[in-house]
């Protein structure tokens, strides 16, 4: 039995990208988030997610905030419950 059974290899963070927590869910294809970089903003859920992907409160996510409004951003990933587990027990978040 090895230490990495059950382990799987998940999407990270490209540049520009941080990880963030759903807080609330606004309607219209937006969300507020807290991002890692302990910024709050408002995301966008893009239009090939919204009927593929259910986002709740409290999932994890991937979001790319906007070089032009730091405030915005768009949500690029959604990490299902143990893939959220997962990161936070290899230390990647809080």
């Amino acid at each position: 039995m090895s230490d990495n059974e059950g382990r799987r290899d998940l999407r990270m963070p490209d540049d520009g990208e941080v990880f963030a927590e759903v807080t609330d869910m606004l309607g219209a294809n937006r969300v507020t988030v807290r991002c890692a970089d302990g910024v709050e903003r408002t995301a966008r859920i893009p239009g090939r997610m919204q009927k593929r992907v259910w986002i709740r409160e409290d999932d994890l996510v991937i979001v790319d905030p906007w070089d032009w409004q730091d405030e915005k951003a768009d949500i690029v990933h959604r990490y299902e419950q143990s893939e959220a587990d997962q990161l936070r027990n290899e230390g990647h978040i809080q």
